[in-house]
């Protein structure tokens, strides 16, 4: 991670546009939890501002969803501003509570949730991880953990196009590089199996993960979501269509900062009808999350899912989106109809 760049900083013209868009500051209401508020705070840390806990509060509410920055009139870039100023003072010794379990249980466990079992317990047949492939499933933690029979229908549709799985896969590093932690040890695992592999494409369905392995690994793997995958491949499915309207959820690290929104449609319209929610593409609210405000402040992040919820256009049978966390947070927000993920959609689609 790099240090904090002044320039970056000063980018900020203190004009209060991102005000108008950020999340977090519609519900705090603290110039400190705006995007122009953080971009003063860091600038603090780089001139040595002592971080006490309003600091830390400041820059770790943060959910990283990148709307200021598609708002940003001088093109300033404060999700990785706020970012790299986590990351100085972790390197200081100063950092929440969160941060710190999310640290320890990464490097106790190899992932973010502390959890002990086989990561690939869902998995079937055991065989079905060959030592050879041209194509990677990247499973994720809450794949693996919270949604694993997701996973397991997920992983059974695609080995059907010649996919295996990481042996001993482990996190992608995502919620560290948010949180301004170090996830070295766990890109260098991921990456030297994937190497062993012999894959040149590495497919996943979790939007924090896809932007870590196409944006943060810095390889030449080609990095695809799965609905990406699969949009290209359904002329090859048997799908039905169905007699139901849904809504779909732009994840913000799959969409607005990847430009990730045609595919999860593609399939969707293809199997029923869609129905878009207040805000969506580039301008779709955050489902709250993100960056490590779920694990810190599970209360915002509550919130911020029950604002997203109240998008929700009526008469639809289902709330979609295409990331496991998005799809756990917006379950907390208690909506009014299911959450489901596109691969749910997909498969009632496919009987």
């Amino acid at each position: 991670m790099s240090n904090l760049d002044l320039r970056s900083i000063l980018k900020c013209v203190r004009c209060g546009t991102c005000r108008s868009v950020c999340p977090v500051f519609e519900q705090v209401g603290w110039e400190s939890a705006s995007s122009r508020g953080r971009m003063l705070v860091a600038h603090g840390v780089s001139q040595g501002l002592e971080a006490d806990q309003d600091v830390l509060n400041s820059l770790n509410t943060c959910t990283t969803c990148g709307l200021c920055e598609q708002m940003c009139p001088s093109g300033a870039s404060p999700v990785q501003v706020v970012q790299d100023a986590r990351h100085q003072l972790v390197l200081k010794g100063r950092m929440t509570d969160a941060q710190a379990a999310l640290r320890d249980a990464a490097s106790l466990a190899g992932n973010p949730l502390g959890e002990t079992q086989y990561r690939h317990a869902w998995l079937e047949d055991a065989a079905d991880i060959k030592e050879h492939a041209p194509y990677v499933f990247f499973v994720g933690c809450l794949g693996s953990y919270r949604y694993p029979e997701l996973t397991r229908r997920t992983f059974d549709l695609l080995k059907k196009f010649d996919v295996t799985l990481i042996p001993e896969e482990v996190c992608c590093g995502s919620p560290l590089f948010r949180t301004g932690l170090d996830p070295d040890a766990l890109v260098s695992k991921n990456l030297e199996q994937i190497r062993r592999i012999g894959a040149h494409t590495i497919i996943t369905g979790c939007a924090g993960c896809y932007t870590t392995l196409k944006n943060d690994y810095h390889s030449d793997l080609k990095v695809m979501h799965v609905s990406e995958f699969l949009a290209e491949r359904l002329q090859e499915m048997d799908l039905k269509h169905l007699d139901i309207t849904v809504t779909y959820h732009d994840p913000c690290h799959l969409g607005r900062c990847n430009g990730i929104f045609d595919a999860p449609r593609k399939i969707i319209t293809s199997i029923c009808e869609l129905k878009e929610m207040r805000s969506h593409h580039e301008q779709s609210r955050c489902c709250g999350a993100g960056g490590g405000v779920l694990k810190g402040y599970p209360d915002l992040s509550m919130a911020l899912s029950k604002k997203r919820l109240e998008e929700i256009p009526e008469g639809v049978d289902y709330l979609v989106t295409s990331c496991p966390l998005c799809r756990t947070n917006l379950k907390r927000g208690g909506p009014k109809v299911e959450v489901i993920d596109v691969l749910d959609l997909l498969e009632m689609a496919m009987k």
